[in-house]
């Protein structure tokens, strides 16, 4: 999570007149950042923002942290996440190509800082921020993800979400219906769907990534049981012809989600009855219970290794 902070002392009135007066720049500090989100930050300055046209007006930006939905209108633009903050400059490009609509609404799927980044600037330049109330509590104090060794502070108050939600929420805008709905813990315990249900566009945030094993963040919530659930309730939103934005990866439909589901439930199955006959992690690992799926599945971020161990925490 990713964000700025004041940190000032004023020890007399002349001191404090002028810190009120001089640039927000010589006083900000921001917290320590790990080393995750530094790199991330580099990269994504320079990252090349795609912009795919799904259906019903709404499109998707690829390139800058987790997929972003966008639907333009009169009522300003709804986006679904906001990528990684050094990339503002080229989201706005991407994003005055589809419409000259401001951006007023802004959702996000869960608390992780690659799909929030850009909330800071977002919220300056008009939105508000709807999120599940978890999202906020997780956003609003330090978090750590004891796979990274890494803690994330707490994000400034313009960053973190004006709204939320406990289990699901509508919103008519721009003359389409959005309904937002809470996963249970799957990939977080902050994770939330959001259908564009005119257009059947579903948005699925990291419950589900495409072509790649997901990474499981059990450290705020994350379950590989719940990832078989959201991933079921996934394919029974909506229609056969549902199109579907993962958090990471290619935009799909429900053969690619059906396909994960398949690929969740196998491996949590071996992994399970490797765990029951006693054997240890290493012994799990060793015994390659992903290798069907390792050329499909295998490579991205999370390994095969990693997953299993994933799977290995939740059975």
């Amino acid at each position: 999570m990713i964000l700025t902070r004041r940190n000032f002392l004023s020890t007399a009135t002349t001191v404090a007149t002028a810190a009120c007066l001089a640039p927000r720049s010589l006083f900000a500090q921001e917290p320590q950042q790990p080393e995750m989100v530094v790199k991330a930050r580099a990269g994504a300055a320079d990252a090349k923002i795609t912009t795919q046209k799904l259906r019903g007006n709404v499109s998707v930006l690829m390139g800058s942290g987790g997929n972003i939905a966008v639907l333009p209108g009169p009522e300003g633009k709804v986006l679904v996440d906001s990528g990684i903050s050094t990339s503002q400059k080229h989201i706005q490009e991407a994003l005055a190509a589809i419409s000259a609509d401001p951006i007023e609404h802004l959702i996000n799927t869960h608390w992780h800082y690659d799909h929030t980044d850009g909330n800071l600037w977002m919220h300056a330049a008009g939105a508000t921020i709807l999120a599940h109330e978890k999202t906020r509590q997780r956003m609003s104090t330090p978090q750590t993800i004891e796979l990274f060794h890494a803690t994330f502070p707490a994000e400034p108050a313009g960053a973190l979400p004006a709204l939320s939600f406990s289990d699901e929420h509508t919103l008519q805008i721009n003359d389409t219906l959005l309904h937002l709905e809470h996963y249970d813990p799957a990939h977080t315990d902050t994770d939330i769907s959001v259908h564009f249900t005119d257009a059947d566009v579903l948005h699925t945030g990291d419950t589900w990534f495409n072509g790649v094993y997901p990474f499981i963040d059990y450290s705020t919530g994350g379950h590989i049981d719940g990832m078989i659930r959201a991933t079921s309730r996934t394919l029974g939103t909506g229609t056969t012809s549902t199109i579907v934005i993962p958090g990471h990866g290619p935009v799909g439909n429900k053969r690619d989600v059906a396909a994960s589901l398949e690929m969740l439930s196998a491996i949590r199955d071996k992994v399970s009855g490797l765990k029951k006959e006693g054997k240890t992690i290493d012994e799990v690992i060793a015994a390659k219970p992903t290798a069907v799926f390792d050329e499909k599945w295998g490579k991205g971020f999370t390994t095969p290794e990693m997953f299993t161990r994933f799977v290995y925490q939740g059975v």
